[in-house]
């Protein structure tokens, strides 16, 4: 092959890759490679091919030829840290990323990857810093500020009005310069006909959105609410189906420009449009800048606010966001349904509860098995206060491999504790990451942002959690959680209070195996898992907005 043939049939490649065309594309990489086996370019392009199609192991294998051949491309680094970060290997994606910086200094894409390994480790300080970087180079990315804004969120130095002037700043940067797309609604007043419910979200699927949508999704009335969906994933598994399933109608966004997606709500004529994202991966929040439908709220991928002027709502509850706080930390108006912000169904229901470790002679085992970004360096102090106050006791702790493991154990042992009294946990399958319970007497939430999956996983499995109330309401999911369950003792208002309610319970086993044997039955007789009425609370709430929408000046003519 000719220099200029070869170049014509790369840039043929790369064309057709941009296209969504990725057989094509793959096909003429490989032709490439079977004339110039270490050809840089095609080795890194057929690498990223390979992770799109979901094979990370064969994209690592040839981005790192890649590598081999030309290691001063800082492109080349990053993808291997998107590959490696995908595939949980994030302490080594980290060192990929910083690779790609030290070619790169002002390389947005290898700071804001970088902010998402950091994130994933628990070093929030370091990963707010790489995305606010990339944003200094890049004023429009709306993922670095999306992350960031996520990131905020973790970190106990930010209040609700700190997170809230960041939110707006994000609103008048990336949201604002839509409002030209916004279209007068033209969808019929009737204040009590079955109304179009549309929501929009990537998680449709095995993760905590999906999750905790199988409750309302099998027990929505469609005779007064048609559900229509707006999945912005590839992903299908047994979640996805099932909440297909229960959807009157279906569509796939995920290869569709913001405008487009916006278009497609608008003839579908919904009437609410549900956000199930907010700042998370994959969100579609500038589809919502646009004002498809006459009615918007947020709810349920973590209670907090959009910052957007054109979302109406967020759903909440009593507890997370309890009457006579200060709301104006929220662009939206709150509606509070009436008991609980999430409905619980068990993602496996026949892992048995089993008696409580500690009662077969050995010593209290604490735990938390959240994401381990939310383990806060607050949280670790009052941990480290608590083993110290409890002898002979241990903690376990979902945490991935890295460095960052050696570091907490230090942190430990300075503070007085055996770093050998620590159990890292790696994740594992569903069932056994339920069975993993049965090794814990006492569950810890995190702050200052808490659990809301993990702690009814614990809860169903017959381990109590004490919980800490938080300045901002993703702070307060234990809060809530635990009020529904009738367990207001175990939650704090202090970490010294924190402290001494585990310190308690550890030190009272009996109290510890009353819990463990009636944990179970009391999710199901609490509002936590009362789908049915769940399902009423939430359509009263859309109920009540599509009205007040319907009231002369209500909304827009």
């Amino acid at each position: 092959m000719t220099d200029p043939t070869f170049h014509a049939a790369l840039d043929s490649a790369k064309r057709l890759h941009q296209a969504g065309r990725i057989q094509d594309a793959q096909s003429l990489y490989r032709q490439i490679l079977s004339r110039q086996p270490d050809h840089p370019d095609a080795l890194h392009l057929l690498g990223v091919i390979q992770f799109q199609q979901g094979q990370p192991d064969a994209a690592m294998e040839l981005i790192r030829r890649a590598i081999a051949v030309d290691p001063g491309r800082a492109e080349f680094h990053c993808n291997l840290g998107v590959v490696l970060a995908d595939v949980g290997r994030d302490p080594d994606a980290i060192v990929a990323f910083q690779h790609a910086l030290d070619l790169r200094p002002a390389y947005p894409e290898a700071h804001h990857n970088l902010g998402n390994s950091l994130r994933e480790i628990g070093w929030i300080d370091q990963a707010i810093a790489h995305f606010r970087q990339a944003l200094a180079i890049q004023p429009g990315d709306t993922d670095s500020h999306d992350n960031l804004l996520y990131a905020m969120h973790y970190h106990p130095d930010y209040d609700a009005a700190a997170l809230l002037r960041e939110h707006l700043e994000w609103n008048r940067r990336h949201a604002r310069p839509l409002a030209a797309h916004i279209q007068p609604h033209a969808n019929d007043r009737d204040p009590d006909r079955r109304l179009r419910i549309g929501y929009v979200s990537p998680d449709l699927r095995v993760h905590p959105v999906g999750r905790f949508l199988l409750p309302l999704f099998a027990r929505h009335d469609h005779q007064r609410f048609e559900i229509v969906c707006f999945y912005n994933a590839a992903v299908e598994d047994d979640v996805t189906r099932y909440l297909r399933g229960h959807a009157d109608r279906w569509h796939d966004i995920s290869a569709m420009s913001d405008e487009e997606a916006a278009e497609l709500i608008r003839r579908e004529q919904i009437d609410i449009l549900v956000d199930l994202s907010l700042h998370m991966a994959h969100n579609r929040l500038l589809v919502f800048a646009r004002k498809p439908a006459p009615v918007q709220v947020t709810y349920l991928a973590y209670c907090g606010t959009s910052g957007l002027e054109t979302m109406d709502y967020r759903l909440t509850d009593p507890y997370l966001d309890p009457e006579g706080m200060d709301e104006s930390v929220y662009t939206e108006k709150s509606v509070r349904l009436p008991r609980t912000y999430w409905c619980y169904e068990p993602c496996i229901r026949d892992v048995a509860v089993k008696a409580p470790p500690a009662g077969q002679g050995g010593g209290v085992t604490f735990g938390c098995f959240n994401n381990y970004c939310k383990v806060s360096r607050a949280t670790w102090e009052a941990w480290g206060r608590l083993l110290q106050a409890v002898p002979g006791s241990r903690l376990m702790v979902c945490c991935p491999l890295g460095a960052h493991r050696e570091q907490v154990r230090g942190e430990l042992a300075a503070a007085g504790v055996d770093p050998q009294r620590l159990i890292f946990a790696a994740k594992v399958p569903m069932v056994e990451y339920l069975e993993r319970y049965h090794e814990v007497d006492i569950g810890l939430d995190p702050f200052p942002y808490g659990g809301g999956t993990t702690t009814c996983d614990a809860l169903w499995m017959g381990v109590p959690v004490v919980s800490l109330r938080g300045r901002t309401a993703v702070g307060r999911g234990g809060v809530s959680i635990l009020s529904n369950l009738g367990l207001a003792e175990l939650i704090a208002e202090n970490t010294d209070q924190y402290v001494a309610i585990a310190k308690a319970l550890a030190e009272d086993l009996p109290r510890l195996a009353e819990l463990r044997g009636g944990l179970r039955q009391r999710m199901r007789r609490s509002p936590l898992m009362d789908g049915e009425q769940f399902a009423r609370d939430v359509e009263s709430a859309y109920r009540q907005m599509w009205r007040r929408w319907c009231t002369p000046g209500g909304g827009e003519s």
